[in-house]
């Protein structure tokens, strides 16, 4: 998926594909965890479906939920959740900085060909 550190840095093109591609997982493990916690919010604490978003995408957010769970089983599920959420936060970030910092490492330690001048830094992008 990523050029070799001693291939010549990725053309802005390719970066942005590539970028847009992990914006696309995140956005989707986000969609699928938010349809989950909707799911769990509903069985568990019989929330209609907006209420039942709003606290799931409250937790995905990192704010807690807006109503406190009534029932047993809706406290332990909104607990899990939420430990869920704060991992499904921390790994799509990791999933949209993957290729920034990528190319900042490769661009850093790229070694031009010869004759090419650029002094040991990459080409510019």
């Amino acid at each position: 998926m990523y050029e070799h550190h001693h291939s010549p840095l990725a053309p802005r093109a390719v970066f942005l594909r590539r970028l847009a591609g992990h914006f696309g997982v995140a956005a989707a493990l986000m969609l699928v965890s938010l349809g989950a916690g909707m799911l769990g919010y509903r069985w568990f604490e019989h929330l209609r479906w907006a209420d039942a978003f709003l606290n799931a995408a409250m937790l995905l957010g990192g704010e807690g939920p807006v109503e406190a769970p009534a029932t047993r089983a809706g406290k332990l599920f909104a607990g899990l959740y939420a430990l869920y959420s704060g991992m499904v936060f921390v790994v799509a970030a990791g999933i949209l900085m993957a290729p920034v910092i990528h190319r900042i490492m490769h661009r850093f330690h790229w070694t031009p060909k010869d004759g090419d001048g650029a002094g040991g830094t990459g080409a510019p992008g």
